[in-house]
């Protein structure tokens, strides 16, 4: 069950490699070796697994993630014996073990100096040879009878200072691989540190903590035991006392490089690691718990255990992750969908259904957060408009003064008895003209919202695919509501001059002259109407106020004899008389009233004319307008180019589809 538990994790972990090194979408139990350079790290390794098959050298030697999977293989000798699994060799050949590498698949590396050799060539392959680093593992499955099943991850040697040409931030590099290999929860932390060194400045130590502060999920190992001081060990720290952790520590001794410069065997090694324990006084009491044969044990059933607790979160995450890649691979859609044609049409139809049902408000999601579609035209219309033609006032921009010059003007020669239309017409006009402002403005407000109900359409996945079709779409659909503003402002423009050209003094609503001066009357204190009769004993009255009073007051009564021309520019001036006041706020009230039902015609049939012209012109045409500018068009082909990040991202979505697939179905047969 342990090999059966571990070795589905290797098999997920050869399933999820295959999407690609970038790609890590799952966090599997996995045993992470951190150390510094000196630490040892690499002798461990070859000593768990029993062979010399790690690049050695100065410097960083491992630059790459090394993924080892340790796989036991208990073959029968031709008498059908079992042979020894003890970690001692008995006479096997190097058939009975071999290497395979993820990234040559089917090939057997029996000769371990191979494997060596393709570590090297591989982590080349990806740094280069100026000892840079890479994130991108390389998985190595060891198939031997001499080796428990575990899955270990070597990890580049922590280091202070570059060496050579290595760049500058080496350690910040190293830093930040370790940290993301070590950082997630499923990962067992393996922290080797050299026992003749102080282990409170242990660099593995130091950044297994970091993650993992309580050491809830770290194993350490003191390596170089056999070359302490005289009289020193490392009882204190294996009974917990220095620096506790929850799996705590175990003590080994590596080949040295003077052993490996003289080719010592790991067997020799390991001989003399156990003779060391045994008969070391400090040790060889709890000899059992020291060396490489029992850190291998410790770490495979540390590892089976934490197998035990995570699958099945692992398996919930597996089966998450891989919907939300099939979600997305769906959203991108099949590498190909049929004919150029086909694809044009398909996409011009799907574009149309969406303006459409977009404007009836059916188009999008229902949502609470804010107006959208149809619903902002709407807002356009009622609150914007209405409110912007409301608000006009038709004597903000005429004074009582110019009302006054209007009625002498119109009234000609011979002053009018009563209020005249024509004075009427003349200044009604000029107000009613005020309307064709605030109605273009509609206009233009409404083509800003269809553009933006476009935009929002176009940023959809669908139309993300086709770079080319998507900007052909947005040109012609933009180009089109240009052309329909034309009529649409005309319509606008005449819905006004219409207004203005015929001034409907007849209109039901419109208030009486009778009604005016009577309502004008009240205000000034009056109950005729009209205005007050003149004192016939003091007609200087009349003429001391007036239209052209201020003229002839400023001229002695010489001057007035001379009976002078009229000056080039005559204006109004003086007080109002009581009748041209009257007459004044009469025009007032009328105006006031017909400016009222032209306001109500207007906001009522401009959003009229502009859902007409432009609104439902659109709806309507907008297919013909897009298959005539693109159905027929010569460049079929060139428009329905995906883009490289489409193309790109359906790959990466397709394998790790098949990969979680893969995963899913592998942690279901467990």
């Amino acid at each position: 069950m342990d090999k059966e538990l571990i070795s589905t994790v290797n098999k997920l972990q050869d399933a999820l490699a295959t999407a690609g090194p970038a790609s890590n979408p799952i966090d599997l139990p996995q045993i992470t070796v951190v150390g510094s350079q000196s630490s040892g790290k690499s002798s461990v390794l070859e000593n768990i697994v029993g062979r010399d098959f790690l690049p050695r050298g100065t410097g960083i030697v491992t630059r790459r993630p090394l993924v080892l999977q340790l796989i036991n293989r208990r073959p029968t000798d031709e008498l059908g014996a079992q042979k020894d699994v003890s970690g001692e060799r008995t006479n096997e050949t190097n058939e009975d073990e071999w290497g395979e590498f993820l990234h040559l698949p089917g090939k057997k590396f029996h000769d371990f100096n191979e494997i060596r050799n393709e570590i090297v060539r591989e982590t080349d392959a990806k740094t280069g040879k100026n000892l840079g680093i890479s994130s991108v593992p390389i998985n190595l499955r060891i198939y031997s009878p001499h080796v428990l099943t575990l899955t270990l991850v070597d990890l580049p040697g922590l280091t202070k200072v570059p060496v050579g040409d290595q760049p500058k931030d080496i350690e910040r590099q190293i830093r930040e691989m370790v940290l993301k290999f070590v950082s997630s929860p499923n990962a067992i932390i393996l922290s080797v540190t050299a026992a003749n060194t102080d282990l409170a400045n242990s660099d593995g130590l130091k950044l297994a903590r970091e993650v993992d502060p309580e050491g809830a999920r770290t194993v350490g190992v003191l390596t170089k035991i056999d070359l302490m001081d005289q009289g020193t060990d490392v009882i204190d720290i294996l009974a917990g006392r220095v620096i506790p952790l929850r799996y705590g520590y175990v003590p080994v001794i590596n080949r040295g490089q003077k052993d490996i410069t003289s080719n010592k065997s790991i067997k020799a090694a390991l001989e003399y690691e156990k003779d060391f324990f045994e008969n070391h006084p400090s040790y060889k009491a709890k000899a059992q718990y020291c060396g490489t044969p029992y850190l291998a044990k410790k770490l495979n059933n540390i590892l089976m255990l934490h197998i035990k607790a995570t699958l099945p979160d692992i398996k919930a995450r597996i089966d998450k992750t891989l919907h939300k890649y099939r979600t997305e691979l769906d959203q991108l859609g099949p590498s190909t969908l049929g004919s150029s044609s086909s694809i044009v049409l398909n996409m011009i139809t799907e574009f149309c259904n969406e303006y459409r049902a977009v404007l009836d408000g059916k188009g999008q999601e229902v949502t609470s957060l804010e107006l959208s579609g149809g619903a902002r035209i709407s807002f356009v219309f009622h609150e914007i408009y209405s409110n912007g033609v409301k608000a006009l006032d038709p004597f903000d921009q005429i004074k009582d003064v110019d009302i006054r010059t209007i009625l002498y003007n119109s009234a000609g020669s011979s002053p009018s008895l009563f209020v005249g239309t024509g004075a009427f017409e003349v200044l009604v006009k000029k107000q009613i003209r005020r309307f064709e402002d605030p109605s273009l403005r509609c206009v233009t407000l409404v083509y800003d919202e269809l553009v933006r109900i476009i935009t929002q359409i176009l940023t959809k996945p669908s139309y993300h695919r086709y770079p080319a079709l998507k900007e052909k779409i947005n040109a012609v659909v933009i180009a089109f509501l240009r052309q329909s503003l034309v009529p649409t402002n005309k319509m606008v423009t005449d819905t006004i001059n219409a207004e203005e050209s015929y001034i409907n003094t007849g209109h039901p609503d419109l208030l009486k002259g009778s009604q005016a001066m009577a309502i004008v009357s009240e205000k000034m204190g009056g109950t005729t109407g009209v205005p007050k009769a003149i004192d016939p004993a003091n007609p200087a009255a009349e003429e001391s106020t007036g239209f052209f009073s201020q003229f002839f007051a400023s001229k002695n009564k010489k001057r007035l004899a001379a009976m002078e021309p009229p000056p080039a520019v005559l204006k109004a001036s003086g007080t109002m008389t009581e009748r041209e006041t009257l007459e004044t706020e009469v025009i007032k009230l009328l105006i006031q009233s017909y400016f009222n039902i032209v306001r109500r015609t207007v906001a009522d049939i401009i959003p009229k004319a502009v859902m007409l012209k432009l609104i439902m012109h659109s709806k309507q045409e907008i297919q013909k307008e897009l298959l005539e500018n693109l159905y027929k068009s010569d460049n079929l082909d060139d428009m329905v180019k995906e883009n490289d990040f489409t193309v790109q991202r359906r790959k990466e979505c397709q394998k790790m589809v098949e990969a979680l697939s893969k995963a899913a179905e592998i942690v279901q047969s467990v």
